[in-house]
C-alpha cells in the first residue's frame, strides 16, 4: 500500500485546478447550506414551533437543537459508508451520491407538515430526514477534501484545500442570505406561516447546479493511478484499523484536530447567532444580518491560514489558534454582550438576580418543577434572565439586593410571577428586542471577526493536514471517520449542551465552558500527537 506521503500530483493546468476547486467548493457550500438551514432557523425558534411544540420555550429550543444534533450523530455512519465507497469506487462518484441525498432530504424538511397538522409523525419525519442529511454529510466533506488535495501539487495543498474550508463557512452565509431575502419579500405573518419552508425547498435548485458542475469533473489522478496499479484496498474500513500506525493517526485526528476546530467553528457561527438573538435580545433580522456580515468579513482568514500552512507547516497555526481561543473566548463574548444590549448587561451586573431556597434545583425538561424555588428558576429561564442561586432555609428572590417577595408569600411558597416581572423592569431588565447603536454594531462585528479569526487559524489548514496523514488506499475512510466523529459529537451537540448549561446555571456565558474544555483536550492531544512536517503532517 502507498504511504501517507504519496498524495500530491504534478501541477494541473490552471483551467483544471480552477474547475476542481470551484466545483468542489461550491458543492461544499450547497451541501452545508442544506445542513445549516435547519440550525439557522432553529436559532430563531421557527423549527421548535413547527415541529417540537412543548408549551415551554426553553424545552422547545432544546428539542429543536436536539434535532440538529441528531444529524451530526449520524455523520460517522455516513463516513463509514461513503468512505468505503470512496476508497473502492472513487472520489468523484461518491460525493455525487452524497450531495443528491442531501438535497432531497433538505427539500423534504421543507415539505413536511407541522405537528399541528399530522401530530407526532411530523417530528419523526424531520428526525429521519436529519438522519439522511447526517449520512450524506458524513461522506461529502472527506470526498471534497481528498479530491482537491489529490489534485494539488506540493506547497499548494494548504491553499487549494482552504477553499473547501471556506465553502463550509459559505454554506452558513448562504443559509442566512436566503432566509433574509425570503423574509424581505413577504410579510412577517406569511414568513411564520409558510415562508420559512422556501429556503429548504430551494435546495433542489442548488442540487441541480452542483450536479451539473460536478459531472464535468474527472476522477482524482491519485485514485486513477491507484486503480491502474491494482492498489485499491479490498476492505478500506478494516484496513483503516489494521494499517500500521493508522489507529493512532485517527485518534489524533479525532481528539486533536476535529473536536477542537469544530467547537471553535460552531461557537463562532451558531453560538454567536443564538447569543445575539435570544440571550441579548437583539432584533432577529438585525442579528442575522450582523452575524452574516461579520462571518463574511472573516472568510479570508481560512484562505490566509491555509496558504500560510504551506510555508510554516500545518501544526503551528492550529496550535496557535487553540491557545488564542483559550485566552480570548470569554473576553470576545463579554465584549459582544455588552455591545449588543448595554442596558441588559448593565442590569445583570448592577442588579443581580439571586434566588434562595432549600431546594433550588431546576430541570429544563420537567413539565412542572416540584419545588417553589425551581418554579422561579423556570420563570427566569424562560425569560432569559441571568440568575444565581443560594442555599437558604427560607425562599427568597432578590434583585440588586432587594427582596421582591414578602415573608407571607415565602412561607406559603407562593411567588407571583407578575411581581418578579415588575421588579425586573424597575431594575432595568428590558427584555424587548433591541437595536444596538451604530457604534455598538461595529463592536459586535469586531467580536465576530475575531471569532472567525480563531476559527480560520485552526480550520484553514485542516483539509490538507488530514489528507496528508493517511495512505491513499484508505484515505477517504481514514479521514472521514475521525473527522465526523469529532465534528458530529463534539460539534453537533455543542448548541444543545451549551444551551442546557445556560438553562441550568442561569449564566448566559456558562455554555462557553464546553468549548473551552474541548479546546484544552484538543491542544494537549495535538501538542503530543502531531509532528510539524512541511511536506505533509503526520503523527509523531
Amino acid at each position: 500500500m502507498a504511504s501517507a506521503s504519496d498524495m500530491h500530483t504534478d501541477a494541473p493546468s490552471g483551467a483544471d485546478i480552477k474547475l476542481v476547486i470551484s466545483a468542489s467548493a461550491l458543492g461544499t457550500v450547497f451541501e452545508w447550506y442544506d445542513f445549516f438551514i435547519y440550525g439557522t432557523l432553529a436559532a430563531s425558534g421557527i423549527i421548535g414551533r413547527a415541529f417540537f411544540p412543548a408549551g415551554n420555550a426553553t424545552v422547545q429550543t432544546l428539542l429543536a437543537w436536539a434535532g440538529f444534533a441528531v444529524g451530526f450523530g449520524f455523520r460517522p455512519l455516513g463516513a463509514v459508508l461513503f468512505g468505503y465507497l470512496g476508497d473502492r469506487l472513487g472520489r468523484k462518484y461518491t460525493f455525487l451520491v452524497t450531495i443528491t441525498l442531501m438535497g432531497i432530504a433538505t427539500a423534504g424538511v421543507g415539505l413536511t407538515p407541522t405537528t399541528a397538522t399530522i401530530g407526532f409523525a411530523a417530528p419523526a419525519i424531520v428526525l429521519l430526514l436529519r438522519v439522511a442529511q447526517g449520512l450524506a454529510l458524513g461522506g461529502e466533506y472527506g470526498g471534497a477534501a481528498v479530491y482537491v488535495a489529490e489534485h494539488s501539487p506540493k506547497k499548494r495543498a494548504g491553499f487549494y484545500t482552504s477553499f473547501i474550508q471556506a465553502g463550509v463557512v459559505g454554506g452558513f452565509l448562504l443559509s442566512l442570505a436566503v432566509i433574509l431575502l425570503v423574509k424581505a419579500v413577504m410579510s412577517a405573518e406569511m414568513w411564520a406561516a409558510w415562508g420559512w419552508r422556501i429556503p429548504f425547498v430551494f435546495s433542489i435548485v442548488l442540487l441541480a447546479i452542483s450536479l451539473w458542475m460536478r459531472l464535468k469533473l474527472s476522477e482524482s489522478p491519485v485514485f486513477q493511478k491507484m486503480r491502474a496499479a491494482g492498489e485499491r484496498e479490498a476492505n478500506p474500513i478494516k484496513a483503516s484499523f489494521t494499517y500500521p500506525g493508522n489507529v493512532k493517526r485517527m485518534v489524533v485526528a479525532l481528539f486533536g484536530i476535529a473536536a477542537g476546530l469544530t467547537v471553535i467553528w460552531y461557537t463562532a457561527m451558531f453560538t454567536v447567532l443564538s447569543f445575539l438573538q435570544t440571550t441579548m435580545r437583539v432584533e432577529e433580522t438585525l442579528a442575522q444580518v450582523i452575524t452574516g456580515v461579520g462571518v463574511a468579513a472573516g472568510v479570508g482568514w481560512f484562505l490566509l491560514f491555509g496558504h500560510l500552512s504551506d510555508k510554516v507547516g500545518r501544526k503551528k497555526p492550529i496550535m496557535v489558534g487553540y491557545v488564542l481561543t483559550l485566552i480570548f473566548l470569554f473576553p470576545i463574548f463579554w465584549l459582544m454582550g455588552s455591545a449588543a444590549n448595554p442596558g441588559l448587561a448593565r442590569a445583570a451586573e448592577t442588579q443581580p438576580v439571586v434566588v434562595s431556597g432549600a431546594d433550588c434545583e431546576y430541570s429544563p425538561f420537567a413539565k412542572v418543577q416540584p419545588f417553589a424555588c425551581g418554579k422561579i428558576l423556570d420563570h427566569l429561564s424562560r425569560k432569559g434572565v441571568p440568575y444565581t442561586t443560594q442555599k437558604a432555609s427560607v425562599l427568597d428572590v432578590t434583585i440588586g439586593g432587594r427582596s421582591v417577595i414578602d415573608a407571607g408569600e415565602a412561607a406559603l411558597a407562593g411567588v407571583p410571577n407578575e411581581r418578579i416581572d415588575a421588579a425586573l423592569a424597575r431594575a432595568g431588565y428590558d427584555l424587548t428586542p433591541v437595536v444596538p447603536s451604530a457604534g455598538n454594531i461595529a463592536l459586535i462585528l469586531v467580536a465576530i471577526v475575531a471569532m472567525s479569526l480563531l476559527s480560520g487559524i485552526t480550520y484553514g489548514p485542516v483539509a490538507a493536514l488530514l489528507s496528508e496523514m493517511f495512505p491513499p488506499a484508505i484515505r477517504y475512510s481514514s479521514l472521514s471517520i475521525p473527522y465526523h466523529l469529532g465534528t458530529g459529537y463534539f460539534g453537533g451537540f455543542l448548541p444543545f449542551i451549551s444551551q442546557y448549561i445556560v438553562a441550568r446555571t442561569g449564566d448566559p456565558y456558562a455554555g462557553l465552558w464546553y468549548t473551552w474544555c474541548v479546546v484544552v483536550l484538543a491542544l494537549l492531544v495535538a501538542a503530543f500527537g502531531l509532528k510539524d512536517d512541511r511536506d505533509g503532517a503526520a503523527v509523531a
